[in-house]
């Protein structure tokens, strides 16, 4: 008990010194991760529309080949980024680029974070993407063409809405993961919520109360954003009843509800 009450000593202590910088820190945070999440999911449904093109046996050379290199560039970038961890990436972006160009592209810490993120995150949505279009019946598909839509009107307004639908609880799994994973941005220096951590703790020594303070705000961040992806879910799906259209009501809607009444009064 006694450790308990010293523990929250040392909290409240340390948080009416330095609380305005562990939230400053936790802006920085939700920041990047939301901005990067969000240019994620762009470069991931530009992969996942790429590597679902469709080839047919009739199409001329030109076309598969362009199509082929297309979809084999995107998958290695896929493989690349889903299959090394993310602080390597921030090195290699951030100290890689000067190196290869002689100094003479130089990104600074919050470009090379917002990068970092943001093309991870896409490569991770891109195979989600290519997933949620594949799950979409091909019968759709042919139904759009059918009525003479293009490839392209039919990815726009009939197969990516429902993808995206299906696959929102992967973004926000995505959304969450990055609150965490920006965390290996203090490699490269971006002071974000846990270089705010260790910043303090190598001033003050108090490693645990700073654990404890820093372990609160990633779950007040994580816990928000999924109450609001949930809530975003429930308004995508629409009211939980639905009128059933009736015949009367089909016919109100038509115009012809008065014709309908008639005949059914003279019968």
């Amino acid at each position: 008990m006694d450790k308990l009450i010293q523990l929250g000593s040392e909290i409240a202590s340390l948080w009416q010194k330095s609380g305005l910088q562990y939230l400053r820190g936790a802006g920085d945070t939700i920041l990047l991760a939301v901005i990067a999440t969000l240019a994620g999911c762009v470069i991931g449904f530009a992969c996942g529309i790429l590597q679902t093109i469709p080839v047919r046996q009739r199409d001329n050379a030109f076309k598969k080949t362009v199509v082929g290199i297309v979809k084999a560039i995107v998958r290695v970038y896929v493989e690349v980024f889903r299959g090394t961890p993310m602080i390597l990436q921030a090195v290699f972006v951030y100290f890689a680029i000067p190196f290869f160009s002689n100094n003479a592209v130089r990104l600074d810490v919050t470009t090379a974070a917002y990068l970092v993120v943001s093309i991870n995150t896409g490569a991770y949505m891109a195979e989600t993407v290519r997933g949620g279009i594949l799950s979409i019946d091909k019968g759709q598909t042919e139904g759009a063409k059918a009525i003479g839509m293009t490839h392209f009107q039919t990815m726009l307004f009939v197969i990516l809405p429902q993808t995206l639908r299906n696959i929102l609880p992967q973004i926000g799994n995505n959304l969450i993961i990055n609150i965490k994973d920006t965390s290996v941005m203090f490699i490269i220096g971006y002071t974000e919520l846990f270089a705010v951590h260790k910043a303090l703790v190598g001033g003050n020594y108090l490693y645990f109360p700073s654990a404890v303070i820093t372990m609160g705000i990633y779950l007040i961040l994580t816990l928000t954003c999924s109450l609001l992806l949930r809530l975003m879910e429930r308004k995508m799906d629409g009211p939980a009843n639905f009128d059933v259209a009736t015949t009367d009501s089909l016919a109100h809607t038509s115009g012809m509800y008065s014709f309908v009444k008639k005949r059914g009064a003279r019968s």
